[in-house]
Formats: structure tokens, C-alpha cells, sequence
């Protein structure tokens, strides 16, 4: 689902009950999938992307609210994370392809239709207009775990009390395991994979991980990864793995990435002013960093 691996555990009393649990859960996805998928072309998003030059389109709240957040944390990580990456001529390839660095001027041609601050929402009349022709959003790194923060409260409001959502890395916790312990999400060291370095207990929290440890190309000596940054067309350096905790998924999920392109200091520093947020940062040395409220011998 949503072109990733989607997995739900479900805590009851009995088969039936969870399985009851776990086709809720696979609806609900259904349902956002197809109104906010830019690929599938009956979604909201696919017709402000049609319409981008054009004319505003009006949508549900729920589409509105999570651009209207999209745009909030593209503006506290300076444009790091960007929602209309979309538009992005992919010129970048990470299949093996690619053998010599595309040109500067490629690269900056590819990211001219990218800017979140021509994402034109009007609150009144509840519509999203893109100002420049051939701009187009991609809700991707912001909407697994928006699915995964709904799936959980649709499920809580039915009455299970424990479960796990996991879209490809975005996971959202809550309640106990069966024996009354927490539940546990190990962190790995992307360059040394059989190795967990830290288990934290996740208690009604989410984390997710944004990684570029399996795609990435080397060009002079410089790993860059396939996470690319939207303000200029390069793709991010200098980290392998960013992990950020927070109480729902979706914000997990836009900082990772938008942190992940910011670089290890500006990162940290970004996490360590947001309140509830923690986050731990693989650099490509492999070194370990944490923010302020993570204590990693604690939890080794």
C-alpha cells in the first residue's frame, strides 16, 4: 500500500477481534491513499496538480489541514522539507545507472518549479492553488505518517487499547504488549547493520527513520544520497541515517527528512528547540549524535 511495506499489529482478546481491528486499519489507508496519492489520478492532490497555473481546487479539510501543516514545517526547517519536491526533474538516478555527476546547470534547472511559498492556500474557501505551471505535490514525506497517526486513533477509537502501525519505517505505538511490557523499537547503525546500539521503549510515541544507506552514489569521494535537498537540487551529504521521536508520526516523518537535509548541527539545533521532539543522527563516519533529551548510554 502506498507503494511501501504497510504493517499493523493489533492487541485483543481473541483472532477475531484483531483481525476486525486490522481490516479497519487497511480501509482507513485505502481511503487516505485516495485522497491524497499523487499518483493515483482521481485524488485531490493529482487535481491541484493538474490545475497548477490554472486555478485554485477546493478540498476536503482533511487535505487542507495536512498541506496547511506540510507548509508550517517547511517554513521551521527553512525549506528543507518542501512538499512540491515533487516538481523535481529527476535527473539524480540510484540504481547503479549513472556515471558522472550531472551538470550544475542541470541541476538547478531541476528544482526552479520546487518552492513551497507558491503553495497558495485560502482557509476560507478551503482551496490549494500552485502558482507556476508544471508544479506538482508529493505528500510522500509527510503522508505515511499522517496515515499512521490516523490509523492508530481510528483503531484506539474502537477500543484497541495496544497496537502497532508501521508504514516502511513510520511507526506509531501505543498501549502494552500482551505481557505488559512496552514496546521496544531498535536503532541500527546503517553502517554497521547487525549491530543494534540503542532500544528505546516507545509509549504512546512514534519514530521514524530516514536513511540513504542502501541508495546513494559516490562521485570524487562524496556520498551523496538519494534524499535530495529541494532548495538547491543536490542531493544530501554527509548523513546516513536521521531517527526522530515525537508524539505523532506525520511530524516524525517531514522532520526526518527535512533534518536529514539540514545536516548533522543545523539538525540538532532545530530539535533542541522543539519542544517533544528528540531525534539521533548517523553521520557517514558512522558517529552517533544525539539531541538534548537523549541520554544513548542509557539505553544501550
Amino acid at each position: 500500500m502506498l507503494g511501501s511495506p504497510f504493517e499493523i499489529t493489533a492487541v485483543a482478546n481473541d483472532t477475531i477481534k484483531s483481525n476486525e481491528y486490522i481490516d479497519l486499519a487497511v480501509a482507513e489507508v485505502k481511503r487516505i491513499e485516495n485522497l491524497i496519492s499523487d499518483w493515483i489520478p482521481t485524488t485531490q492532490i493529482s487535481e491541484i496538480n493538474r490545475n497548477a497555473g490554472i486555478k485554485p481546487v477546493k478540498v476536503d479539510t482533511e487535505v487542507f489541514e495536512l498541506v496547511e501543516r506540510a507548509i508550517k514545517i517547511s517554513q521551521i526547517t527553512d525549506g528543507a522539507f518542501d512538499i512540491s519536491y515533487a516538481s523535481m526533474d529527476k535527473i539524480w538516478k540510484f540504481d547503479g545507472s549513472m556515471k558522472v555527476m550531472p551538470t550544475e546547470e542541470a541541476i538547478k534547472k531541476s528544482v526552479v518549479k520546487i518552492g513551497y511559498r507558491n503553495i497558495i492556500i485560502n482557509k476560507k474557501e478551503q482551496t490549494i492553488f500552485l502558482k507556476l505551471e508544471g508544479m506538482k505535490l508529493g505528500l510522500g514525506g509527510i503522508g505515511q505518517g499522517y496515515i499512521a497517526d490516523k490509523v492508530k486513533d481510528l483503531l484506539v477509537s474502537k477500543g484497541c487499547i495496544s497496537g502497532i502501525v508501521n508504514v516502511s519505517g513510520d511507526i506509531n505505538a501505543w498501549g502494552k504488549q500482551p505481557d505488559g511490557k512496552p514496546w521496544n523499537v531498535g536503532i541500527v547503525n546503517p553502517l554497521n547493520k547487525n549491530k543494534v546500539f540503542a532500544t528505546f521503549p516507545l509509549e504512546d510515541s512514534a519514530v521514524e527513520t530516514s536513511g540513504s544507506y542502501e541508495k546513494y552514489v559516490i562521485f570524487n569521494g562524496i556520498r551523496y544520497s538519494h534524499i535530495i535537498d529541494p532548495r538547491t537540487g543536490y542531493p544530501a551529504t554527509g548523513v546516513v541515517s536521521v531517527s526522530v521521536f515525537a508524539k505523532q508520526t506525520e511530524i516524525a516523518d517531514a522532520l526526518a527528512t527535512g533534518i536529514f537535509v539540514l545536516g548533522v548541527e543545523v539538525g540538532l539545533d532545530l530539535v533542541n528547540q522543539l519542544k517533544g521532539i528528540e531525534c539521533i543522527i548517523v553521520d557517514d563516519k558512522g558517529k552517533i549524535h544525539s539531541s538534548k533529551g537523549i541520554d544513548i548510554k542509557k539505553y544501550n
